[in-house]
């Protein structure tokens, strides 16, 4: 009886054990061969997190998932709404213009297929400038000409505005961060102004090979236009990022999140949102920004419905995705 008893429930936990891998090979049946996430110019924050996540995603769950070079966030959204990239990283500002039809790089086109996955960090606006140039702060900016990052990206979209309702004459250059940061020592542009989570390594590059001012706006630049971008807000970039720096120093940021198609399978999108949750240590190692990749930040997205596989990765874990938010 004993014997039989045994051998009945070493059967049914053998059962299970197959049931439960059949669920799992069922599960990863509709998974895509090979991933993709959309990042943006080398050299910037997005490519060197996105490389990092993609590595340590594939890594974990077994699949192939590689990093593209993109022109960011605005193009990133078309990328995955259309389904040329499984995977991609928006800033919310890009993302709600593209949501509602009013992309740059698709007028018009409601992008109301993407999905949140997880938050990522907050992308800070700074500007760096050689020190002989004068250039300290972004009033000395007007009548100079400043790269802005690739074209369609979230330096694009914004410093130009910010300049503009500062009214400062600035001319703006497009190119990618190491690029630019490379035209900036020859001389070819007065300063470089980009938006990438803290530190940005083109920076950190730039004040290891010569003497370089790092800014941002200044508070009272920014009372001037804060209430004209309500997705922008104000932050503070830490002295201990950069050498160039003995305070911390004022600035503005946006929230990135990443994001995927509505349809992406479930199980997938569950355990790419769980492997990042999950191994914050792993995560900041890949870039300092990191940090701020925790599950908490989940509520800085306010208007993009999260996928499925997300919500139940953050609800199993006590977090209440609102109900208007549940894609």
């Amino acid at each position: 009886m004993r014997y039989t008893a045994s051998k009945l429930i070493a059967t049914s936990v053998l059962g299970a054990a197959l049931v439960a891998a059949g669920a799992q090979a069922d599960d990863r049946s509709d998974w895509p061969r090979s991933l993709t996430v959309g990042t943006a110019s080398q050299g910037g924050t997005y490519y060197i997190y996105g490389s990092g996540w993609a590595n340590m995603v594939g890594d974990a769950l077994g699949v192939s998932f590689g990093a593209e070079v993109t022109g960011g966030p605005v193009q990133n959204a078309t990328l995955v709404q259309m389904g040329e990239h499984d995977f991609g990283m928006v800033t919310m500002g890009p993302a709600y213009e593209a949501w509602t039809g009013n992309s740059e790089l698709a007028p018009g086109v409601e992008h109301t297929d993407i999905r949140a996955v997880f938050p990522m960090y907050q992308t800070t606006l700074q500007i760096v400038a050689m020190s002989g140039s004068g250039i300290s702060s972004v009033a000395d900016l007007d009548g100079k000409t400043v790269g802005v990052g690739p074209a369609g990206g979230t330096s694009d979209m914004y410093y130009p505005q910010l300049f503009e309702k500062l009214g400062l004459n600035v001319s703006t250059r497009n190119g990618g961060a190491a690029d630019q940061a490379g035209q900036l020592q020859d001389g070819l542009i007065d300063a470089f102004a980009f938006a990438a989570g803290v530190p940005i390594s083109a920076f950190n590059q730039l004040e290891a090979q010569a003497n370089v001012n790092i800014f941002s706006f200044s508070e009272e630049e920014m009372e001037q236009f804060l209430g004209d971008f309500p997705e922008l807000s104000p932050a503070s970039i830490p002295a201990s990022v950069y050498n160039s720096l003995d305070e911390d120093l004022p600035a503005v940021s946006i929230w990135n999140f990443a994001i995927t198609h509505k349809d992406m399978p479930e199980s997938l999108v569950y355990e790419v949102t769980k492997t990042v949750m999950e191994n914050n240590d792993r995560m900041v190692q890949i870039h300092g920004a990191a940090s701020e990749t925790v599950a908490e930040n989940f509520e800085f997205n306010t208007f993009l419905p999260w996928h499925p596989g997300a919500v139940r990765w953050f609800e199993e874990n006590g977090y209440e995705i609102p109900e208007d938010l549940r894609g």
